[in-house]
């Protein structure tokens, strides 16, 4: 293999391999009509996902009743970030002009994280395919009827499996066991202790490893081949979980269209994305561009310790590599992005769509957190300030801002996305840790 023989054909990797903090915007970005080819799937497939997760809302209402203020759609808040522009242009010298934004994925209902996107709606694809073709169920029923305990009797007869260091196993081992399902989550070495103990509680079986993210995916998918009752979910593979996700495109437009925010040719939007395995990022940088088209700029931010995308699309092999390859020990404090090698899937869909990459430090994500809570009383874990800093990294490339005629006017009228994608469910106590108190 070509990188691990001479790493001197990536010079970028080897400062990744050096755990330096780098950024890396992508030379082979196409026009979206030009890249929809290589990711296989179209706006009819997300509008079919966003109509399943309609069918589904007056059910979720039932089963979680702190959903009944958005009438069963999961959904999250846009709030602006003042005083976090102000500190990151102090201590970054660079003048972020336009707005900073942050999504709040961190606090969406049920499981607390972005994973609550797609983890819940591919358990409720595969509910609803069970009951369809079981004849318990039709399109055209009010879905409320799934919590009928007759549902969930029928449901105890089958079984749900997924890998996962932590937030996806919550939402998908949370929603579930509320349908009846025999739910089991493998869990990787970093998970953290609380979300296994909030898995429990809920009647999951948790199956704990030693070893990272992958070990934890593959005994899953091994363990549920041996059983034709049980369905896996593939984080590493799944279109279902990746239209999940998809689907927050349409959804954030509308938000801005509430705000009065314009995104255009001469109105940019860049979108900062925390990535782990990829599914989620990937997914909802999919879902944004069907929805702004070129003008929206989607990048993902990595740890140092783990950045499985970068190194993926950088030297174009995907999953045929991982960090541990080139020396990295894929060990970070934001547990939910601790993984060695990308979705191979995501990899090769999205290379064409993906502005960027950059990779942060596990010391900046903290100081980020503790910042974050104490100037705008925003509590995330780790692995959500992983895109905080994305906005200096795009500023600070004079080459990348030109290749887009991305002048100051334009810069102007930007709009800076942060998507933070967990921390919502975080114990007190383990939130204090964080913040050092």
């Amino acid at each position: 293999m070509t990188l691990l023989n001479d790493l001197k054909a990536f010079p970028l990797v080897k400062k990744i391999s050096a755990l330096q903090e780098v950024s890396w915007f992508n030379p082979n970005v196409k026009p979206l009509d030009e890249a929809l080819d290589y990711v296989g799937l179209d706006k009819s497939d997300v509008q079919d996902a966003s109509d399943r997760l309609e069918r589904f809302a007056p059910y979720l209402v039932e089963a979680f009743p702190e959903t009944a203020a958005t009438k069963g759609i999961i959904e999250s808040d846009i709030v602006p970030l003042p005083n976090i522009k102000v500190a990151l242009e102090q201590q970054y010298k660079v003048q972020i002009s336009g707005q900073l934004l942050l999504k709040k994925d961190s606090h969406l209902p049920i499981a607390g994280s972005i994973k609550a996107r797609g983890g819940i709606y591919e358990v409720l694809t595969h509910a609803e395919k069970l009951a369809l073709e079981a004849g318990l169920l039709s399109e055209s029923d009010d879905y409320s009827i799934l919590f009928q305990s007759s549902f969930k009797t029928f449901f105890s007869q089958y079984k749900v499996a997924v890998g996962s260091t932590g937030n996806l196993g919550l939402s998908i081992g949370i929603m579930s066991a509320k349908l009846g399902f025999q739910v089991s989550v493998h869990m990787s070495a970093d998970a953290r202790q609380w979300k296994k103990d909030k898995l429990r509680a809920c009647g999951v079986n948790v199956v704990e490893y030693q070893q990272d993210y992958s070990v934890a995916v593959e005994q899953g998918r091994r363990q549920a081949e041996q059983d034709p009752t049980c369905f896996f979910i593939d984080d590493e593979n799944s279109k279902t979980l990746f239209l999940g996700y998809a689907v927050a495109g349409e959804r954030v437009k509308k938000q801005f269209i509430e705000r009065n925010i314009q995104v255009d040719e001469e109105h940019p939007l860049f979108v900062y994305l925390p990535c782990g395995v990829g599914g989620a990022p990937g997914g909802v940088a999919f879902g944004l561009k069907l929805a702004f088209g070129d003008h929206v700029h989607c990048i993902f931010a990595e740890p140092t310790h783990s950045p499985c995308m970068l190194l993926g699309v950088h030297t174009g092999l995907h999953d045929q590599v991982s960090v541990q390859d080139i020396g990295i020990d894929n060990l970070t404090v934001a547990d939910g992005l601790a993984v060695g090698r990308a979705s191979g899937f995501v990899g090769r869909a999205m290379e064409h769509l993906l502005d960027g990459f950059y990779t942060i430090s596990d010391d900046k994500m903290l100081h980020h957190l503790k910042e974050l809570h104490a100037l705008e009383g925003l509590a995330l874990e780790p692995s959500a300030l992983a895109g905080i800093v994305g906005p200096v990294h795009v500023l600070k490339d004079a080459a990348y801002l030109q290749h887009h005629a991305l002048n100051e006017e334009k810069m102007a009228n930007a709009v800076h996305l942060v998507w933070g994608t967990g921390g919502g469910m975080v114990p007190e106590e383990e939130m204090k840790g964080y913040l050092g108190h």
